[in-house]
């Protein structure tokens, strides 16, 4: 057998084995995390969510906070709102129990009451309720310690609406709101993946932002405004 034909039965038999070793390859990892699919491998996301808020506004007497003014954890003297979520993204298998992704979506913390569907009441009720809402965009991370059992987490860039306009109160103060502002949010949850696509689970949530200056006219100072809101959610991810 002369070198082209020792060559080319080389090729037919490198040709022949390549499905099985790409087979091979492609076999499915173990681990927690996604456990049919392999490493490297990924998955586009859908993600709701919806909880009560509790919000503070430093400098400004919108709303209370965890640990701050008339509100904590567990109680609120001013009363809760519920704020809705929705993410969209893509979460990639970078380890046996691991997933890292992208994310972006829309917060709104307290400006719509859908109890009112049906009746006479204001759905859209952020002329009075003024709640942060706006756009996010970040990063995500999910461990699975079992199959089912993961911690979540997730952080980025949260681009507010303050509703805008100029606010006055009794004491010649001028609370400068204006329309877009930046901040971050960042949440840690738990939860359960029921199937490899579809999961609930329970997150905190926490938004920040700044809203503008505070005008003290007696004095003419500048107080900045710095708006957060911290929400319980329970939440719920599709993966496709």
């Amino acid at each position: 057998m002369n070198k082209n034909k020792i060559l080319l039965s080389a090729a037919i038999a490198g040709l022949a084995l390549a499905p099985a070793a790409f087979a091979q390859d492609a076999q499915p990892s173990s681990g927690n995390y996604q456990s049919s699919q392999p490493v490297g491998s990924g998955n586009w996301l859908i993600d709701l969510s919806a909880g009560r808020t509790d919000g503070y506004s430093k400098n400004s007497n919108f709303g209370s906070g965890f640990s701050n003014g008339s509100g904590d954890l567990f109680s609120n003297k001013n009363g809760r709102r519920t704020g809705y979520s929705a993410l969209g993204g893509y979460r990639w298998k970078v380890g046996s129990d691991l997933g890292l992704g992208v994310e972006a979506g829309y917060a709104d913390l307290g400006n719509y009451k859908l109890s009112n569907l049906g009746n006479s009441g204001s759905v859209n009720q952020s002329s009075s309720q003024n709640a942060l809402h706006g756009w996010m965009l970040g990063g995500n991370g999910r461990i699975n310690l079992l199959p089912q059992w993961y911690i979540s987490a997730h952080a980025g860039y949260f681009h507010a609406n303050n509703n805008g306009g100029a606010y006055n109160d009794t004491l010649s103060q001028t609370l400068f709101h204006g329309g877009d502002s930046g901040g971050y949010y960042a949440g840690i949850g738990t939860g359960w993946d029921i199937n490899q696509h579809f999961g609930l689970g329970l997150k905190y949530d926490y938004y920040y932002a700044s809203a503008g200056n505070l005008h003290d006219i007696p004095t003419d100072s500048d107080f900045s405004v710095r708006r957060s809101t911290g929400i319980v959610s329970l939440d719920a991810e599709y993966r496709f």
